[in-house]
Formats: C-alpha cells, structure tokens, sequence
C-alpha cells in the first residue's frame, strides 16, 4: 500500500514537470521581435567578449605562459618560465645524483674489495642503497611538482580570462590607520586598525 503512494506521488509530479510550457521565439527576423520604445535593440561588444577562457587555457596548454601572454597579464610571464626553470633544474639535478651514486653502488656490488668496500663518498652499500631510494623519490616528486604546475598555470590563464568581465567598485578602499579606544575595563589601548571602505 505505501509503494502504491509513492508511485502515485512520483508520477504526479512527473506529469506536472513535464506539461510546462516552452516559450518559444516567433519566427521571422529576431531584430523586428526585439524592440523596445520602437528602436530596435543594438548589440554591445563587452570587455570580457574579446577574451575566451577557453582559447586562454588552450594556449597556455600549447605553449606554458601563452595564456597569460593573451589576457595580457605580461607580468605573470616570468613567473610561470621562471617556476619550470627551477622544477626541470632540481629534477636534473636529483637525476645526476641518482645516477651518480647509482654507478657507485653497482660497482661496489661487481666488486666489494673495492676502495676497501666504500665507495668514493665514503658510503657502504647499504646507505648507498638507501641514498639512490632518497634520490629517485626526490626526482620523482619534482616531476610530479612541474606537472601540477602545468594545470596550474593553465587555470590561471581560464581564470583570469573568465575575471576579465568582474568589475571592482571604484570607490573600494583598504587603509591602515591608528586608532585609540577608551575602555573602562582595560583603561586606555592604542593600536593600528585596517579599514575597508565600499
């Protein structure tokens, strides 16, 4: 008896979902339907118009730091170059140290009499061993960090596009100013206040 209500219930409300009415538009030519005051609406290019987000972040998927360079924030250009400058750079450099110390452990291996059973940075095999472990993860995680680092600045570039159309109030204003209160539990107190004004 109660799935019966709840059947009924479900398609009473299916039935009142689906008999909405669409408004459509009468055909015929869109700019002789759409007056107002018997002038006809004129269309208006937006600021936010000439910048696509999505164009933004294929840009930026292309060439790192060409999403920036079309919403003309020229400024975050050296960050994004200069950030996969020093990722590739302490990735290398993890690299070189991994294959160095890996060298040194296979021959310490193929030879154990070898230097007196150390290798050239006076290290055993066992913290070789733990050394090239160290190094590999160091690498792996910096690569991990440029690609994350990738997306990020190709959301910063559809973002941006997107806040493009976002319009701050003119008369917003943020000041530092010192200020003294009078209270009568604590006596007398000076300090600094940050104000917001809007």
């Amino acid at each position: 008896m109660r799935g019966a209500g709840i059947i009924g219930i479900l398609l009473f409300v299916f039935n009142f979902c689906f008999s909405q009415e669409n408004d459509t538009i009468p055909s015929g030519n869109l700019a002789d339907t759409l007056v107002q005051n018997s002038r006809p609406i004129e269309k208006i290019e937006s600021y936010a118009a000439r910048y696509d987000p999505r164009k933004a972040m294929l840009y930026a998927a292309v060439l790192p730091g060409a999403g920036q360079f079309y919403n003309k924030k020229y400024w975050k250009m050296p960050l994004v170059y200069g950030g996969f400058a020093a990722l590739i750079y302490g990735a290398n450099f993890y690299h070189g140290l991994n294959v160095d110390f890996k060298n040194d452990l296979y021959d310490l291996l193929n030879d154990p009499t070898l230097n007196g059973g150390v290798s050239p940075d006076n290290l055993t095999t066992d913290q070789l061993r733990s050394v090239v472990d160290r190094t590999r993860r160091e690498r792996d995680f910096l690569i991990i960090l440029t690609g994350f680092f990738y997306i990020l600045q190709m959301v910063d570039a559809h973002v941006d596009a997107h806040l493009k159309e976002f319009d701050l109030n003119p008369k917003l204003q943020i000041t530092l100013e010192p200020t003294m209160e009078n209270n009568y539990m604590i006596g007398r107190s000076t300090g600094l206040a940050l104000k917001l004004r809007f």
